[in-house]
């Protein structure tokens, strides 16, 4: 695991230098590794700011950079910490390590709107039985435990390659039994944990069907294509009967009150006729305001969710940056947010989470609408980021979120990945990405509450402050006693 390299490279830091230089190349360290990790796992910026938004090839690959580098620092953060922290003993590093790493982790995931994408813990999906620990700790505790069993990992590595003599140090130091013996516990436990289901079926099998239009984003805005868009999803509506039909994130490129009214009464009817409910990922617009929404047509009524958390420049320009978004050209990127706590919507029978796009990635928010939703359903628009990285690693997203919710995702996207996700995080079913059709199946709703559901990320987070304060004790009162000993003699 590459945390566990990283931990390596700290840990020779620690032992290599002293003073003020060691916290800083500790920084340094880290901040590579970091910059690494995201100009790797995020380069799908540049395709959005450069291929689809019309920036300068040169601006768009700065931006990226740039961002990056911001994003750099939370990690050098935690890396300057463990090294200036300097506490001695394999287990007692281990700790120290996890925790700050995962707290890095928690304050990303907050700072200036937060960017939680690329948490170590979404590595960690089934079939890793690192999953199972989802429910509990949500996906910032799973980063925790990924990062602890890294160095658990490095532990017997060291101990295993070691040369020296065993008398030395004593044979407990050189064994890697112990090391060995807490990785294996850490992942027996996880795989166990996999086992228990902290939720329950509610209600009778709902038959779903996830729209996947594939319009090209280029495409997409074109006045002259509006049309084309209105036939597609009709057409994929019709043909693919369901009591719960799901269109992506604005699926129809308009105002709400700009589409004809006889096609909204056309989608209504393809409803009616399964006695069910549609939900239509569009625009609304409010006087000036205009909300990113999903609307939902059928059975149960007209409802509406507005969109919560919005993308920075993607859908809210950052006061001071209106001229970089200038050299954009992103269509409605000036959303207003929707009001917190919007109730679940009631569609086909079922009490429904509704999340939309980036929304996903922020797991404490998603269970605001938890446990009184049965199900969760997100819609998106990833063509912005064309055959990239951002796909898939949202569809891993959306996996973390069903583990920690014990809820069925289904997600319904212009062009992938559209699937339907279980409870213990396996995608079910899922439509190619790029092409057009509809994924059909049946889902079930759930009841209930996990242990994350109840608490969040909480636990995770004060247990690790706790261990980093018992740790930092530790260690005032190791050094203390050495400065005894030196004035004694």
């Amino acid at each position: 695991m590459s945390l566990g390299g990283l931990f390596a490279l700290l840990c020779i830091e620690i032992d290599g230098c002293s003073g003020d230089r060691r916290a800083r190349y500790g920084a340094l360290i880290a901040a590579a590794y970091g910059l690494g990790l995201f100009l790797a796992g995020v380069s799908w910026v540049y395709v959005s700011l450069s291929v689809f938004g019309g920036m300068p090839a040169a601006v768009a690959g700065l931006a990226t950079v740039l961002f990056c580098l911001v994003l750099a620092v939370f990690p050098a953060l935690a890396g300057a910490l463990f090294v200036g922290f300097a506490v001695v003993g394999w287990w007692r590093r281990g700790l120290l390590f996890a925790s700050l790493w995962m707290l890095a982790e928690c304050l990303r995931a907050w700072a200036f709107t937060g960017f939680p994408w690329l948490a170590a813990g979404y590595s960690q999906t089934p079939p890793s039985p690192l999953a199972g620990y989802a429910a509990l700790l949500g996906v910032h505790g799973v980063s925790f435990v990924s990062a602890l069993l890294g160095t658990l990992i490095f532990e017997v590595g060291r101990r295993c390659l070691s040369t020296e003599p065993c008398s030395t140090r004593g044979w407990l130091h050189r064994f890697p039994a112990l090391p060995l013996l807490a990785g294996a516990a850490i992942l027996v436990t996880g795989d166990r944990l996999r086992d228990l289901r902290w939720t329950e079926v509610a209600g009778e099998p709902l038959s779903v069907a996830l729209l996947q239009g594939n319009v090209a984003q280029e495409m997409k805005w074109r006045p002259e294509r509006f049309f084309d868009s209105l036939r597609t999803y009709y057409r994929l509506a019709q043909e693919h009967p369901a009591q719960l039909t799901v269109l992506p994130e604005t699926a129809l490129p308009a105002f709400l009150d700009q589409v004809p009214a006889e096609y909204l009464d056309a989608l209504q009817k393809l409803a009616l006729r399964q006695h069910g409910d549609l939900l239509l990922g569009i625009a609304v617009a409010d006087g000036k305001q205009y909300f990113n929404a999903a609307v939902s047509l059928g059975a149960s009524g007209q409802q509406h969710y507005s969109k919560v958390h919005l993308v920075p420049f993607g859908e809210f320009v950052p006061p001071g940056f209106a001229w970089f978004m200038a050299m954009a050209n992103i269509p409605m990127s000036n959303f207003t947010a929707g009001s917190p706590g919007q109730p679940p919507l009631r569609l086909a029978g079922q009490r429904v989470g509704v999340n939309i796009c980036y929304e996903d990635v922020f797991g404490e928010e998603i269970i605001a609408a938890l446990p009184a939703a049965t199900l969760l359903i997100n819609i998106s628009n990833v063509a912005w980021f064309g055959d990239s990285l951002a796909p898939a690693q949202h569809l891993q997203i959306a996996r973390m979120r069903a583990l920690e919710t014990g809820r069925m995702m289904l997600r319904a996207t212009n062009t992938g990945m559209t699937a339907i996700v279980d409870v213990d995080g396996r995608v079910l079913s899922s439509l190619p990405p790029f092409t057009r059709g509809a994924l059909v199946g049946e889902v079930r709703g759930h009841t209930g509450a996990t242990p994350y559901v109840r608490w969040g990320h909480w636990p995770v987070i004060v247990c690790a402050v706790l261990l980093i304060a018992l740790l930092g004790r530790r260690r005032a009162v190791l050094r203390k006693q050495v400065l005894v000993q030196r004035e004694t003699k």
